[in-house]
């Protein structure tokens, strides 16, 4: 049976990525550098997005192209479902302001839908979050950005290798409990305490194409998904070739 990758080569097109709950883009942009076209999907305005995205219930969304059968246009999807609720970060240092516990979990029904593609994929969730196997755990100093900002990922239907954690050269900038730290990495989240300007958290987080604090806090570093879409591409080749 040919598949659509094989089709798209035939035709000298990129594989294209579905890039769903996309938010602004830190995700997609990653996998359009290591050579995919991407599409996004979000619920949300995302008037940053740098690619074609529908705006609309991500869910809702997928299973309507696997209904339909579009879905045979990707050869890889990435999620990442809102994560807000049992984060570390929300259920430690920010109970106080009322955050954590309450916010809907969208990564068992994602995971539903995503094996249903048919497709390989990935699932991105903040440390904290017990729901996702923990195949890969990425961190800013692998690739020298200026956060920590340790995610982990998921892989659907294929494996990468899991690379090695980078010792942490020092602190995260800003206040903690009354207390001020210097540190090479800044705070990729929230507002004050220190946290970065925003030009100081472009360069950080290596994203340009916005410059909304809250897109930028929310965001993944594109290097993040540019290594899982270079592993994946590799991974594919030598498939092919063996």
């Amino acid at each position: 049976m040919t598949q659509p990758t094989d089709i798209r080569r035939a035709h000298g097109l990129r594989p294209r990525a579905l890039d769903v709950f996309s938010c602004a883009g830190g995700a997609g942009t990653g996998y359009q550098r290591a050579g995919f076209d991407v599409d996004g999907c979000d619920i949300a305005d995302c008037p940053n997005y740098p690619f074609p995205y529908h705006r609309g219930d991500a869910l809702e969304y997928l299973a309507h192209l696997i209904t339909t059968g579009d879905i045979e246009r990707y050869t890889l999807v990435h999620a990442s479902p809102p994560c807000q609720g049992k984060c570390s970060l929300t259920v430690g240092t920010n109970r106080s302001q009322g955050w954590g516990g309450t916010h809907e979990d969208l990564v068992a029904p994602t995971r539903d839908l995503l094996d249903k593609t048919g497709l390989p994929y990935v699932i991105e969730q903040p440390n904290g979050r017990a729901e996702i196997r923990k195949d890969l755990t990425l961190c800013g100093e692998m690739f020298g950005l200026g956060v920590i900002r340790h995610r982990n990922f998921e892989l659907g239907g294929w494996t990468l290798a899991r690379p090695a954690h980078v010792p942490h050269r020092g602190r995260v900038r800003g206040w903690r409990h009354g207390e001020y730290f210097d540190g090479p990495y800044v705070a990729a989240y929230g507002a004050g305490g220190g946290k970065p300007s925003i030009p100081e958290l472009q360069a950080a987080m290596g994203i340009t194409w916005t410059d909304i604090r809250e897109e930028l806090t929310e965001a993944i570093p594109p290097a993040y998904t540019e290594w899982i879409g270079r592993g994946y591409l590799a991974a594919l080749a030598a498939r092919e070739a063996a």
